[in-house]
């Protein structure tokens, strides 16, 4: 797994996600991509992760619906 993956797992459990074998590798680069920064920049995305959404209420739901909709595409 991705190296934040294990800290945000409440965060994929509120979009109704489970990280698997399958879908491990879309999951982090949408993630990336919402972050806007570039992927396999994995200390990077959880330091913004960290940073800027978790503590945010309204970031951390604007998370979960980008990234409900990302794993639907």
């Amino acid at each position: 797994m991705s190296c934040y993956f294990r800290h945000i797992k409440d965060i994929l459990n509120e979009a109704g996600i489970e990280v698997t074998l399958s879908n491990k590798k879309q999951l982090d680069r949408a993630i990336h991509d919402i972050l806007e920064l570039p992927y396999k920049d994995c200390p990077t995305a959880w330091r913004k992760l960290k940073e800027q959404i978790v503590g945010d209420e309204k970031k951390r739901k604007d998370l979960v619906e980008k990234l409900k909709d990302a794993v639907q595409q």
